[in-house]
This record gives structure tokens, sequence and C-alpha cells, in this order.
């Protein structure tokens, strides 16, 4: 947690830029995975840590917009409580502990919500995302769940966004301590990969780096010899000399806020020339991202740039043909860069997407393009003096896409199909920091993190 005064100026902030009303924040509550006393870790909502600090189960929050005062609702533990939990701070007390005045029993909830509705006042939330929140949410406001995300309150939403994206000096500190532990497992990765070995062996080194530093992942660790899966969580293969290693990792520390790195390196701990070519390509879009990103800069653009960087390492190694330019405005190049060159990171590693995309990744003068390649982008919206994205270009050869396109004779003016067939199993490369917009460009949050050809195979170096 943070001070009493961090919460109680970030609740004046959003009193500030919301609508008259009240705004109703329901803290998660404990998800079992096979009965009900054996939970899933617990992890509290990220808007309702933002806004109360309280990571603990059964709890919800409302602020008064019109009478500027602030509730929390949760209840006293009993004597079964203390046996098996110990002792535990009083409802008040946690209350208190945020610079909240009014406590009240979790079960007087629906009373107070009643008496609002009839008083014909609105009742701004969020969208949920978890099956206990909506249920919560119908039982609450009456509100079904197939029209909670359509109902939950806009004007909410984009005040919280706007809180939210642009973060405290407090907020990265706790991002670049989450950066020295995701350091730790990505450095372990190059050190001890090995051919023989299993991926599950450095995938669960690697969880237990995360959680002996005091927090846990930030995401389901993705480790493969099979890159070209953007998200791919099985760790069932076996390292063999030749295959690249893409890991996309991260750490979350105890208060909530997430790394999110992606190293690819040999196996052999030596790149072949293939790879170190395609790397290089990779790498260089990378550092053109950061040397892109600025305030008031579209995202879109940066991915553009990034774009650009590849189709024509591609073309120059006579996999891709035509300009640059007109394969990117073709979107030709997304059969090697299906995805968007980063998102937004802070309390949740995709930070805020709960919310909704629209809200999150663009904005009033920056919508959705529809363009091919470009449609499905998580963000597009300009930069501001203090956001944190990610950066992560790739590369990727994914056999079943370039089958159907190539079945489809789609764009053949820019691809070389022909050229292709060698790399099918090549795998993929994906690059990925995190970078804090400054006020002038950007930094690249963290302890260095071996990234060039050269750091790789050094740090990797077999002796």
């Amino acid at each position: 947690m943070f001070s009493i005064d961090t919460y109680q100026r970030r609740r004046a902030a959003l009193r500030e830029t919301a609508d008259s009303g009240v705004a109703l924040f329901l803290g998660h509550r404990e998800s079992p995975f096979n009965y009900a006393a054996n939970c899933y870790p617990f992890r509290q909502d990220s808007s309702f840590l933002y806004f109360f600090g309280l990571n603990e189960p059964d709890l919800a929050a409302i602020i008064d917009f019109d009478e500027g005062r602030e509730y929390l609702f949760g209840n006293d533990i009993t004597i079964d409580d203390i046996v098996w939990m110990g002792e535990q701070p009083s409802i008040a007390a946690k209350a208190a502990s945020v610079g909240i005045g009014e406590s009240f029993p979790y079960a007087t909830l629906p009373d107070m919500l009643g008496k609002i509705r009839q008083s014909g006042r609105t009742i701004h939330f969020l969208p949920p995302y978890r099956g206990e929140t909506s249920i919560d949410l119908f039982r609450l406001l009456g509100i079904h769940p197939d029209e909670q995300k359509e109902k939950a309150s806009v004007a909410l939403i984009k005040a919280v966004v706007r809180l939210r994206s642009v973060k405290e000096e407090q907020e990265i500190a706790q991002i670049e301590r989450a950066l020295e532990t995701t350091c730790l497992m990505h450095t372990y990765v190059m050190r001890h990969a090995r051919a023989g070995m299993a991926e599950q062996e450095l995938t669960d080194a690697i969880e237990r780096i995360a959680l002996s530093n005091g927090g846990t992942v930030s995401f389901p660790v993705i480790l493969s010899i099979n890159g070209q899966t953007l998200h791919n969580h099985r760790h069932d293969n076996t390292l063999q000399n030749g295959h690249l290693l893409l890991t996309d990792a991260g750490a979350e520390t105890a208060a909530g806020y997430a790394g999110d790195i992606t190293r690819t390196v040999p196996v052999s701990g030596r790149f072949d020339e293939r790879q170190r070519t395609v790397y290089e390509i990779v790498l260089q879009a990378n550092q053109k991202v950061a040397e892109t990103c600025r305030p008031e800069v579209p995202f879109l653009e940066v991915h553009l740039a990034a774009a650009r960087i590849i189709a024509d390492g591609l073309i120059r190694m006579g996999l891709m043909k035509g300009k640059a330019d007109d394969a990117v405005d073709a979107g030709a190049h997304v059969l090697f860069f299906p995805h968007g060159i980063g998102h937004m990171m802070g309390l949740d590693v995709h930070d805020m997407e709960s919310l909704g995309e629209q809200y999150t990744g663009y904005g009033d003068d920056i919508q959705r393009s529809r363009r091919f390649g470009l449609s499905n982008l998580r963000m597009g919206r300009r930069l501001k003096e203090g956001f944190v994205v990610t950066d992560e270009p790739g590369i990727y050869f994914i056999p079943a896409l370039i089958d159907q396109w190539e079945g489809e004779r789609k764009f053949r003016d820019f691809i070389n199909y022909e050229a292709l067939k060698p790399f099918r199993n090549f795998g993929g490369i994906r690059i990925e920091d995190d970078l804090l917009i400054t006020g002038e460009g950007c930094r690249v949050l963290g302890k260095t993190i071996p990234k060039t050809v050269d750091e790789i195979e050094n740090t990797m170096r077999h002796e």
C-alpha cells in the first residue's frame, strides 16, 4: 500500500472529474479452483486497488460525488476466522488506513444502494470481467449480466482511464521493482537454457524467482520453442540446438504493479546466420519504437514505423518484395507481424483493458482504424507524459497462416511464397521492453537485460 494521502488524493481527483451520482466499486471475492475453501491466490481488482489500496477479498466501496462522502463495506472477522487466519484489523480500521471515515457491514450495501436508486440518482459502475462480480451487480442493481457491459458508466470509465494512465513517481518505482525481478527471470533463462532441457524446467525456475522476490508472475509465463504461436502457454517441448527459445514473462510486485519483457535466444548459445538476420531486423524495429515514442505522437504511428522497418528488412532478405511503404499500406506485413506494437502497462500487465480498448487504447481524436492489419490493434492513442507502454515488435513464421494466404493468392505482389518454404519451421522472434513516456521522449524502464546479439551470446556462453 501507498500512503493514506495517495488514496485520498486519487479519490478527490476522481470526484473532481466525474459526473454527479455515486460510484460503486466492487472488490474481488475469493475464487475457488476446485472447492470453496481451496482458492486461487487472491488478486484484487486493479481499479479498487488504485483508489482504495486494500488487497483483500469481500470489500466494496461507494464514492458519493454529490455529497463528497466515501464509504467502505466489509465484515469484521469472527472467532472462527481468527482460528484459521489469525487476528485481522476491523473494517473501521481498514477504512481509516486509506482515509475513509465511514464503514459499514457488507450486508448493509444493498439497502444503501436501494435508497440511492429510489432517489433517482445515478449509480456509476465499471464493466465487470469476473463472473462473481457480475452476479453481485445483478443482485445489487438488478442489471442482468448480459447488459452490464453496455450499461457500465462511460463517464466513470473515462475518468478512471484518465487518472490511471499517467503514472505517479511511486508507481514508476513499483514497476521498476517488478522489472528488477523480471531481469532475474530472463537472465536465468539465458544462462541455463541447454539442449535436452524441458521447457517446463525453465518455466518452473523463473516462476520461483518471481515468488521468492515477494510477488508473483504478472501473467502466465510464455516460454516456448514455438515462438510463432503468440500466446503459447504450453511448456511440454524439449529444447534442441537449432531452436529459438522465446520467453515472454514478467513479475508482479506485492502492490500489484507489473513487468512485461520478451527475449528470444538460441538454444545453442549462438545465433545461426538466418536467425541473426531476422533477429537484427526485430531489434532495429524495437529501437525505432524507442526513438519514435514521445508525447503527442499517436501510438498508431509508432506501430507503423516499426512495421516499415520489418517490411524493409524482409524485402532485403527476399521474403517480401516491392516497397516497404506500399507493403505496409496494403497490410502485407501482417503475415509476419500480426499484432500491435504494444499496450499500456501498470497495475494490469495490459493496463485497464478490462475497461474497454476503445477507452484505454483510443480517444476522441483517434479512433480504431478499419484498415487491414490495423483494425485489431489494442492501442493507437496519442502518447502522454507519464504513460508506460510496451515496445514489442516481432517476426513470426506461422505455417497455417502462410498456407492460407498462399492458397488465397493473397498479396502476391509483396510476398515471395517460394522463398518462405525454408522458413516454415523457423519459429518466431519477439523483443519487448517497457517504456516510460517522458517530457521529451521516452526511457526504457528497469535494469538492462541482454538484448543485442553479442550481449545474448556472451550471457549464454556455455563454459
